[in-house]
């Protein structure tokens, strides 16, 4: 084993510490995301505004968004704020989760994870970006352009924010696939040339994915399926430079 593998705090802290700062660490990242969302409340109306403006700018001419619910005009925004405030705070909120788990990491691991940890953060949000700016557009496009003559189409604003919430999570984490793929070979659960062997079960996989999370509608799927498959092969190529966990030290003693 290389010095690496023992590089860790040798102090070691009884149950009810460990507790005791998981519980501060959660706290804070709690406070964050209160932190973010008081300001970004003040502005709820106008962050709606700016989530429903891919819809309402192909909606019929004399068709509105509208309230069915008497309280929605107010929770609605509402509940816009406190989840953009949590994806705001997402970086803080893994730091305070890597400050907990780091202590009891190797040296090597460490290395791998701070890269890894930037990364997932970075592509959740082009994940969400990639949506909003590419996907949006042509699904609302397409359902508004497709609908049965001599019906108004008048969105209800809670179902359309639970619907774009749906779609934020969906591209957001498959976004991370390239992470999860390079997790998993330096864990060395598999490897690139495995990887490459199940390419054609991980294209039927996607697109079974993006059927699931998406609307009724191939646009939709494709624009899920297609970015999921481009991600896998990015994380094939960099897994190609990953030392999987354990190999060095089989070569060390060998």
């Amino acid at each position: 084993m290389k010095e690496d593998d023992y590089a860790v705090d040798e102090e070691t802290q009884p149950l009810l510490a460990h507790l005791a700062e998981l519980r501060s660490r959660v706290l804070r990242a709690v406070l964050s995301v209160l932190v973010i969302f008081f300001p970004l409340f003040y502005f709820a109306n106008d962050l709606y505004e700016f989530i429903s403006e891919p819809l309402r700018a192909v909606l019929p001419e004399g068709s509105t968004m509208i309230a069915t619910e008497v309280a929605s005009p107010f929770l609605t925004p509402f509940k816009l704020s406190l989840i953009m405030a949590f994806f705001l705070a997402i970086p803080y909120v893994l730091h305070q989760l890597w400050s907990f788990v780091s202590p009891g990491l190797y040296k090597h691991e460490k290395r791998l994870a701070v890269p890894l940890l930037l990364s997932s953060i970075v592509l959740f949000y082009t994940g969400i970006a990639f949506a909003y700016f590419a996907v949006f557009p042509l699904i609302f496009g397409f359902l508004t352009s497709v609908g049965p003559a001599g019906v108004a189409i008048m969105t209800d604003i809670n179902r359309y924010l639970d619907f774009v919430l749906k779609l934020f999570f969906a591209f957001g984490f498959a976004f991370e696939i390239p992470v999860a793929t390079l997790l998993l070979v330096a864990s060395g659960v598999t490897n690139a040339q495995a990887l490459r062997e199940k390419r054609a079960y991980v294209i039927v996989g996607c697109f079974v994915v993006g059927m699931l999370l998406t609307p009724p509608d191939v646009i939709s799927q494709i624009l899920l399926a297609v970015p999921m498959w481009a991600l896998y092969e990015v994380g094939i190529f960099f897994a190609a430079f990953i030392r999987p966990e354990g190999e060095g030290d089989s070569e060390d003693a060998a």
